[in-house]
């Protein structure tokens, strides 16, 4: 440890370390000074740093003690960056002090103590701001972790002493600046420069400034204060010296131009002049942008730029009193706009009101409580936004404001309209949304007959006041949405033509119809919608999610309706009127009770119909023959037997592109009907009762791109699909498909899944289509692939196959209460930001966790979290019992770990874990859901939906919607945070705290016999399935993993064009699932009270496919070699060490997750989800095990890993279960096994790793299917596990790829089972085990285990 230099004597003083001699500082605080290590890339503290145990002791005496990690100014130079794609550079400091202080500690007291001028505050890595003398720093880093959620003050205590919590709140000595800032804000220097164009002036040094529109060139060298020439460049040009190597004229515009050549001594240098003044000179008006530079003050050179008209300074810190404060800007002469808005002023700078120049002010989110009456001096101000501020009064001086055109108060508190409307006549606009008004007067917008807008979505208005009958013939525009009005009369409107009220609680709507034209009020309960007279104008009615049972008379009657969405309703039929109008385009009456639509006679103009999820038995024999313009049909979710035909003569007319006939009846007796449809370019037909489709229809369907034949009975698919040139996406899974379609000769073949299938082998051509991306083939239980057909998928993106079952060790638990599936789909985006974490051996195999995480347009956080979470969780339940507890600080603390990712960057988050129940003697287990966002889990008990989580959206949320706006969040029309997400909680974002915060919903319930199974999902699959159809639709299907691609086929055929993910758990809580060795004894009840339930026959373990949803895949990034030896693992810093005698050791009874042994209560971390190297990952995360192990010998190459370090010890296997081969009735067999150990030597490693090798393993390792069992990424870096280890499930082998950032990954454990053995002691080594082994007594093995000796492979497969 560093050296300590304490403070003088006092109650904050800590023990002296014996090290460290005393000495005293006057600030009456404790510092300690160290040359901390660092990681450039990630810009973060390495865990060794942390402060000794003396320190330790002195924080535990008071909660009110702390620390605070006190930064260099060249610690960091850049923190902002947001993506994998881009790099930040960062300076390597050793000015890095830890100052132990209390919350009283004030900012003076530290910077006395530290010989500073100033302390400055930087959240999130975005601006930094220089904290007033009376500021605490500790007392705002407590604050601070208390709002993002954490409530126990120990904790928030050890949260604060973290180093890692820097990337969200750090404290400096010196205000840390960034090059690229600096250069946007003033470029200086003393060149060399001639004035003019010609010959005659003389090369002299002179001082050259570029600040905002002009460059400034003293008329005398060093002189800053004398004669300055002012060169405008707005309009101007820059242009390049050729005969003078390094040197730029700069030309100002007009007639009378001025010229001056500078000659730079550097590159470098020319090249940041130039980018500079090419910004300014290709500007029309003289603008000048310097938001978000944490600016105190503008640079005083910037006041030669007399021409400056509109001056950005949003995001910044400016104050009054400074030389180019606030109260110095009246001096910009021509100054017509400027922008202060997140300044944070608190108070209205009434200096501002001397420029009387200003037509545009912003001033919006600075937490203003009032206006000054001067600011009626602005007399030629047009714009004035006061958005996100506290105000709830307008002085009456504003109406002296004759030209304001627009005027915003939106996220305020008024209560009412403020009367200085009236006055201000130039206004057309009343925008007054997310403020606090509860009652509507009508008679006040009548009187004031210039607005025409009105905008109060997202107050709290409850009911309407008419002052008299008379119309208002001025309004044509009004937004309602996301109030509390349960009736709503604006038939005196009547010059309305727009209204919004989605998201009220209306129960009757009445309108005028003379001037509407559009009408959106979905989300309501609206059973009557009466509109007087009939809407002639009337162009689009949006009525959806409502209780009408009948579509209104008046809509039917609209000459000009377009589009009518009447989805989720009550409708039992849809008039013929509406369908043969001449006007509409889109008709949606999906989620309805119709039963039937009626006969067409005539040609009806429809181009898109969506009739899903009705009780249709049959459609209109006429409608292909009649809609020629019907360009989509979705008639999914029906009852349909079979289909119209499209054909009147011999030639069909059908423009049909999109049908969607999921989840219906149909047989074969359909396909000869698609036909006639020439056209079709996307045919979703999953979930029917098709068995064959014949070759020749499909011939024909030669536009055809996307085929879902999915939950059918198919056999094969018609070799004539070659035929289909244009196809790029075939999803077939969950048939009997044996026979491998000839689908790898189509050129724009993309995605292909034929999961859940009866496919034997595949027969290739001589090379695969270079378009493809994702082949999905798990479920395919008797797939074998050779080494050729691996080779051959090597580039393919995504590779989805099977692993055989692995042998069960003693190490390992094997559950048969809980297996899992997983599926997700990209959709139409091109990647795929969902990702998902599943382990069923949790905890030492006595609880599951399972995950969904979605990064909606990111998938760096997804993969992050599913790396990580799981560790996190591990860390928590060993410190706290509650679950409330540990499952809430489990995402905090994830959160923390996101570091840079997580600053700009945001994802919904889900966790389940099922563990042991103590609570309910009842019960024997429990489950915990913890989630943010929109990622939901549903339970099915008893064949009921469950729900077990909360949506944090705006939408869904009131409460969070109003908590939002009372800290002043900006909630854009798309109902979005500052215009970022419609997200009230994440995991991420950080820069959107505190109006999104990571605090969890957290939900337990006690797990029964009648709990079936449980979903988890992303806001996709929910936005399109009902929690009854999902549990629905997958209850009654045997395998989990062809349960999730259901789900996910289903939300795709329903409209779902986003990212979907899926994953069904099944659930078998009780004593039948119990598969404890215990040979017939007696054993214990849920609760630890005898039973007389006797386990006498295992069941057949399942195949991955039929439980898990396991796959390993392929990528064409890395050759097999290489993943072989990228493959890592994560562990904690305490772990016990044993060798060879402790894998020895005759292994213990295997008990189930019902009757779990009890835990010796030593804390052994999980195995994690990622993959990293032992020397350093590929996400820039290294391990903090830098010490090496005795006995290995380290030459800094990556050290291969094929099982799971962790729980995988070798131990002496005796008469441990296998299955019988060729047995009708399952049933367990005892027999010994040998214990043997293959040596294998890396190709890059001049060494040999030892390890521990069974029977099973090894006849295992001989199936040419499973030679190669190493995980490779899916296409969005969702996890494939390394199927050496039952405990670990999915692994990220590149997750994520950038390199930089604060993420710090859990620490890695030398491995404990595996040696790196010396070429030169490799037969040394053998000797020695061979004489340990034969030292022990060993079983006589039967006959029919007798087998011949392991075939080794010396291969990178």
């Amino acid at each position: 440890m560093g050296e300590v230099e304490p403070a003088r004597a006092g109650p904050l003083e800590p023990p002296e370390p014996p090290e460290a001699p005393p000495t005293r500082r006057p600030g009456g605080i404790r510092v300690l000074k160290r040359n901390m290590k660092r990681n450039g890339s990630r810009n973060c503290l390495n865990r060794r740093s942390r402060f000794g145990s003396r320190e330790r002791d002195w924080l535990r005496e008071d909660v009110k003690r702390g620390c605070v990690y006190l930064y260099g100014a060249d610690t960091t130079t850049a923190t902002t960056s947001t993506t994998s794609s881009s790099s930040s550079s960062s300076c390597t400091s050793s000015d890095l002090h830890l100052v132990l202080c209390t919350v009283e500690t004030s900012a003076s007291e530290i910077c006395a103590g530290e010989g500073r001028e100033n302390l400055y505050l930087q959240l999130h890595g975005d601006l930094v701001r220089r904290l007033e003398p009376t500021e605490r720093p500790l007392q705002i880093v407590y604050d601070y972790l208390s709002r993002l959620g954490f409530d126990d003050p120990v904790r928030i205590q050890e949260e604060a002493t973290n180093p890692d919590l820097g990337c969200m709140i750090r404290f400096y000595g010196e205000k840390p600046c960034q090059m690229d800032h600096l250069d946007r804000i003033l470029l200086s220097g003393i060149y060399n420069v001639r004035k003019g164009k010609t010959q005659l002036h003389k090369w002299a040094e002179r001082l050259v400034v570029l600040c905002g529109t002009c460059l400034i060139v003293s008329s005398v060298k060093d002189c800053q204060t004398g004669k300055m020439h002012i060169l405008p460049l707005v309009g101007g040009k820059v242009e390049e010296v050729k005969r003078r190597q390094h040197s730029l004229a700069f030309s100002s515009a007009g007639a009378q131009a001025q010229t001056y050549h500078v000659s730079f001594e550097t590159l470098a240098e020319y090249q940041r002049w130039q980018r500079q003044a090419s910004k300014v000179v290709s500007q029309r008006i003289s603008t000048v942008d310097l938001s978000c530079y944490s600016l105190e003050e503008v640079p005083e050179h910037l006041f030669y730029s007399q021409d400056i008209t509109y001056l950005n300074l949003r995001h910044n810190f400016m104050q009054l009193g400074r030389p180019g404060g606030l109260d110095t800007l009246y001096k910009f002469s021509q100054l017509k706009g400027l922008n202060l808005s997140h300044n944070k002023l608190g108070l209205f700078p009434v200096l501002l009101c001397e420029i009387s120049t200003l037509t545009e002010l912003n001033l919006s989110c600075n937490g203003f409580h009032d206006l000054p009456s001067q600011i009626g001096n602005l007399l030629n101000l047009q714009t004035l936004c006061l958005d996100g501020n506290f105000l709830n009064t307008l002085p009456e001086e504003l109406g002296n404001l004759q030209q304001l055109s627009s005027l915003g108060i939106s996220f305020n508190n008024f209560s009412y309209i403020p009367g200085v409307y009236e006055k201000l006549t130039m206004l057309d606009k009343v925008v007054m949304a997310g403020n606090c008004l509860e009652v509507l007067d009508l008679g006040v917008l009548s009187r004031m007959t210039h607005i025409k807008h009105v905008d109060l979505r997202m107050n709290h208005l409850k009911t309407l006041v008419f002052e008299n009958l008379e119309g208002n013939k001025y309004i044509t525009h009004m937004d309602l949405r996301d109030n509390q009005l349960t009736d709503l009369d604006l038939s005196s409107l009547c010059s309305l033509e727009q209204l919004h009220c989605e998201r009220n609680q209306l129960r009757e709507l009445t309108l005028s119809g003379f001037s509407l034209r559009t009408l959106y009020a979905s989300s309501n309960r609206l059973t009557a919608v009466n509109v007087y007279p009939v809407p002639n104008l009337l162009t689009s009615l949006e009525l959806s999610r409502n209780l009408l049972e009948c579509i209104p008379d008046w809509a039917c009657e609209a000459k000009k309706l377009e589009i009518l969405d009447m989805s989720y309703n009550l409708l039992t039929e849809v008039p013929m009127r509406i369908l043969s109008s001449l006007s509409l385009r889109k008709l949606m009456v999906g989620h309805n009770h119709v039963r039937s639509l009626p006969a067409l006679v005539e040609h009806i103009t429809l181009e898109a119909l969506d009739l899903q999820h009705n009780v249709l038995t049959r459609l209109p024999d006429a409608l292909f023959s009649k809609a020629l313009n019907l360009r989509y049909l979705n008639a999914s979710a029906n009852s349909l037997e079979f289909l119209p035909s499209a054909c009147t003569g011999e030639e069909s007319l059908s423009m049909l592109q999109l049908l969607y006939l999921t989840n219906n009846l149909l047989t074969d007796q359909c396909i000869p009907v698609l036909v006639g449809h020439p056209h079709l370019r996307i045919l979703h037909l999953a979930s029917n009762q098709l068995q064959t489709f014949p070759a020749s229809k499909l011939n024909k369907l030669e536009q055809l791109e996307e085929l879902n034949l999915s939950g059918n009975k198919l056999k094969t698919i018609p070799t004539t699909i070659a035929n289909c040139k244009r196809l790029h996406t075939l999803v077939a899974h969950s048939n009997n498909i044996s026979i491998f379609p000839e689908i790898l000769q189509l050129p724009q073949i993309q995605f292909v899944d034929l999961s859940c299938n009866d496919l034997t082998e595949i027969l290739l051509p001589e090379a695969l289509p270079a378009t493809l991306q994702d082949l999905d083939l798990t479920g395919n239980t008797n797939l074998v692939l050779e080494h050729k057909t691996l080779d051959m998928f090597s580039h393919i993106t995504a590779l989805k196959i099977d692993q055989k079952p692995l042998p069960i060790t003693d190490s390992t638990v094997t559950s048969t209460s809980w297996s899992h599936g997983l599926a997700e789909m990209a959709g139409q985006r091109n990647k795929l930001c969902v990702s998902a974490l599943a382990m069923d051996n949790f905890a030492e195999g006595v609880g599951a966790v399972y995950g969904m995480f979605d990064g909606d347009r990111n998938e760096e956080l997804p993969r992050l979290l599913q790396c990580t979470m799981a560790d996190v969780l591990l860390e928590e339940i060993q410190q706290s019992t509650n679950d409330t507890v540990f499952m809430a600080s489990t995402f905090l603390v994830s959160h923390r770990k996101l570091g840079m990712a997580g600053q700009k960057l945001g994802s919904s988050a889900l966790l389940c874990y099922i563990r042991p129940d103590t609570a309910d003697p009842t019960s024997s287990f429990s489950l915990t859901v913890a989630n943010v966002g929109t990622c939901q889990a549903v339970l099915c008990r008893g064949g009921k939906p469950v729900p077990l989580s909360k949506v944090f959206s705006l939408e869904q949320d009131p409460e969070e919607a109003q908590r939002v706006k009372e800290q002043k969040a900006i909630i854009t029309e798309d109902n979005k945070v500052n215009g970022v997400t419609c997200c009230t909680r994440m995991l991420g974002c950080a820069y959107l705290c505190p109006w999104i915060l990571p605090k969890p919903h957290i939900s337990s319930t006690s797990l029964t016999i009648q709990d079936e199974l449980l979903i988890l999902g992303n806001r996709a699959l929910w936005e399109h399935l009902s929690y009854t159809e999902a549990v629905n639709a997958v209850r009654h299907v045997q395998d989990p993993l062809a349960a999730a691609k259901k789900l996910c086929t289903l939300a795709q055929s329903y409209g779902c064009q986003d990212n979907v993910g899926a994953m069904v758990v099944y659930l078998n809580i009780g004593e039948e699932g119990c598969t404890c060795e215990m040979n017939g004894l007696t054993l214990p009840g849920p609760v630890g009270f005898p039973s007389t339930t006797t386990i006498k026959d295992a069941p057949k373990p399942t195949t991955p496919s039929s439980s898990s949803g396991i796959a390993s895949e392929f990528s064409s990034e890395m050759s097999t070699s290489e993943v072989s030896s990228e493959v890592g693992s994560t562990a904690s810093d305490e772990h016990n060490t044993g060798g060879l005698e402790a894998a020895l050791v005759p292994r213990p009874e295997r008990r189930c997750s019902l009757h779990p042994t009890p835990t010796s209560g030593v804390f052994q971390r999980q195995p994690s989800c990622a993959t990293f190297s032992s020397n350093q990952s590929d996400n820039g995360l290294d391990s903090d095990d830098d010490q090496p192990v005795e006995g290995v010998i380290s030459n800094g190459s990556k050290v291969e890993v094929e099982v799971d370090i962790h729980c995988c010890r070798g131990r002496d296997l005796e008469n441990s279960p296998t299955l019988k081969e060729n047995s009708s009735t399952p049933r367990p067999e005892e027999h010994p096994r040998g214990l043997c150990f293959g040596i294998r030597r890396q190709n890059s490693v001049n060494s040999g790793i030892l390890m521990p090798l069974n029977k099973d393993k090894m006849e295992l390792q001989k199936s040419p299917s499973t030679s190669c069992l190493y995980g490779k990424k899916l296409s969005n870096g969702s996890i494939v596990p390394l199927e050496d280890s039952l405990n670990l499930i999915e692994v990220a082998t590149e997750a994520p790829k950038r390199k930089t950032g604060y993420f710090a990954a859990p620490t890695q454990l030398e491995p404990e089972d595996q040696f790196v053995v010396p070429r030169d002691l490799e037969e040394e080594v053998k000797e020695q085990m061979k004489q340990h082994q034969e030292s022990r007594p060993q079983p006589e093995p039967r006959e029919e285990d007798r087998t011949e000796p392991p075939e080794e492979f010396d291969t990178a497969l």
